[in-house]
């Protein structure tokens, strides 16, 4: 140190202060690093005190300021430096595992996702197999192998929705499946009776969305053919059906109706507290879907229903708004 130039020698001295607790690793050479540099005996601060006290008194004021100044800042980094130590060393690159970490959130089923695998379940204890099957659909395995002709309404385009640029291996247009019956209709033409099974998916219409409508939805469709297959069949299976999934007893009724790919057809309804809610549609195959698929008519018989399940799911829970499903709000997802 320069003893006729106090300034430099508290640059000086901050400079190899700085440098010394900048290169510390351990709280011994911190240590170290404090004694040297801070320490009341031997340490530099104390050579530049007896410095000082030769300044000239019209220096004094700025050399005194400037030394409280040098004191403060290395004191100041060797507490920094402390901390920083005494961290562990992941929190040198941002990383504090010393810190309270976030709870992890465990998700849950969707509800309507719920509702399918206890439908599963309730059919597969019935004896149901479970049915896959694509979701872009010919029009032949949509509407003609189910006895539904050209002009039907059900086919105008404005009720489907028609994929632009699109054709089937056949070569006809495509279409999003407007309901799971397409998939009884592929397993009947490649499986011999008896067939016992449930189709569970999401069909698509361009429905107007409200409260209770939504252009894509989710359906279960049950088909059972066989020897000697009754509608007292079909109507104990959604009665069991209904039953199990809510939890109580209910009651079945029938109500004539049309479909153009069962005859005879009917609405199902189930009691619901005081009044009648209609939970789907049903009936006894139609010959010519029979036919459709090469089965003899004559020999067999069958019946088939299709039931909504997001409407199952909202009177079970008590959801007066199908859009919610599709809402993604998580806190009304946690409710179930």
């Amino acid at each position: 140190m320069s003893s006729t130039d106090p300034i430099t020698a508290l640059d000086a001295y901050e400079a190899d202060a700085l440098g010394a607790i900048s290169q510390a690793q351990s709280e011994a050479e911190l240590e170290a690093v404090r004694i040297q540099f801070l320490g009341k005996k031997k340490g530099r601060l104390r050579e530049l005190q007896s410095i000082l006290g030769k300044v000239e008194p019209d220096q004094r004021p700025v050399v005194g300021k400037k030394f409280n100044g040098v004191k403060t800042g290395v004191e100041g980094e060797l507490q920094k430096r402390r901390e920083q130590i005494s961290r562990p060393q992941a929190a040198l690159s941002g990383l504090d595992i010393t810190l309270p970490g976030k709870p992890i959130e465990l998700g849950r089923k969707h509800p309507l996702t719920q509702t399918i695998e206890e439908f599963k379940d309730i059919m597969g204890r019935l004896g149901f197999s479970v049915a896959e099957g694509q979701e872009i659909e010919d029009e032949r395995h949509n509407f003609e192998a189910l006895n539904i002709p050209l002009d039907h309404p059900a086919r105008d385009p404005l009720d489907n929705f028609y994929l632009a640029a699109a054709e089937s291996a056949a070569g006809g247009p495509v279409l999003l499946r407007s309901q799971t019956s397409p998939v009884q209709i592929r397993v009947m033409e490649t499986t011999p009776p008896p067939i016992r099974i449930v189709c569970l998916g999401r069909v698509y219409r361009p429905d107007t969305i409200d409260a209770t409508h939504s252009c894509m939805f989710h359906q279960m469709e049950g088909l059972m053919v066989g020897d000697s297959v009754t509608m007292a069949q079909l109507k104990t299976i959604l009665h069991l059906l209904a039953k199990a999934y809510l939890g109580h007893e209910v009651r079945v009724r029938f109500r004539p109706s049309f479909f153009p790919f069962t005859e005879p057809s009917v609405e199902a309804d189930m009691s619901w507290g005081d009044d009648w809610l209609e939970i789907g549609g049903a009936g006894m195959v139609d010959p010519n879907v029979l036919r459709a698929v090469g089965y003899d008519p004559d020999e067999v018989s069958g019946f088939a229903f299709g039931l909504g399940i997001d409407r199952f799911c909202m009177q079970r829970y008590n959801v007066t708004d199908i859009r919610r499903f599709v809402e993604n709000d998580v806190r009304f997802l946690r409710q179930f």
